[in-house]
């Protein structure tokens, strides 16, 4: 009995081999399963998002320059942003400014902040986000931005204004700080 076991899986291990693994300084990836029907309870390794939408492309670049990345938790992440930039602004908060701003975004804002205390004029405070999308995408080399299109009500405690603008957002994907800073603004234009 033992050597009809021995035989069967000697025979078993010739057909199928064994799995080492892919080669060394290699990620296993999906052209490498097996073809045919996948075992529902096995999940597939390496399978990459599908993004929809503005900025797909760019998107699907910056998960595969970086795929810890996920754009649920940056629109999450982003309206979170977008909400403490514009408190810190309104309340001239340099400090939280700063570490979320890019160098040339903090200067024109810091010198907004003074120009704006120099003349007394009001802050504007948030009222609500109306919409938040993101607009596009895109991998520069290992510079990853994202632009995300903000429509929102502001208000200094008499008038309420709406503001329509992208917010560009950079990361270097090659580098472990998993943070955005604030790169660019500009209005939408109709």
């Amino acid at each position: 009995m033992a050597g009809v076991t021995l035989f069967v899986l000697s025979r078993l291990y010739i057909a199928l081999g064994s799995d080492d693994g892919p080669p060394k300084g290699r990620k296993r990836t999906l052209q490498e399963q097996p073809v045919g029907k996948s075992d529902p309870v096995m999940p597939q390794i390496n399978r990459e998002p599908i993004f929809n939408g503005p900025g797909a492309k760019g998107l699907l670049d910056i998960y595969r320059a970086d795929n810890a990345f996920n754009a649920d938790a940056f629109i999450k992440g982003s309206r979170e942003a977008y909400k403490m930039i514009l408190a810190a602004f309104a309340s001239g908060d340099r400090d939280t400014l700063k570490p979320l701003l890019d160098e040339d975004v903090y200067e024109a804002w810091d010198k907004a902040i003074t120009e704006r205390k120099q003349s007394g004029a009001p802050a504007y405070d948030l009222l609500r986000i109306r919409k938040l999308e993101i607009d596009d995408a895109e991998l520069d080399g290992q510079i990853a931005r994202i632009m995300v299109r903000y429509e929102a009500e502001l208000s200094d405690g008499e008038n309420m204004t709406s503001t329509r603008d992208i917010w560009t957002y950079k990361r270097n994907v090659s580098q472990s700080d998993p943070n955005w800073v604030l790169d660019d603004v500009s209005q939408v234009k109709d």
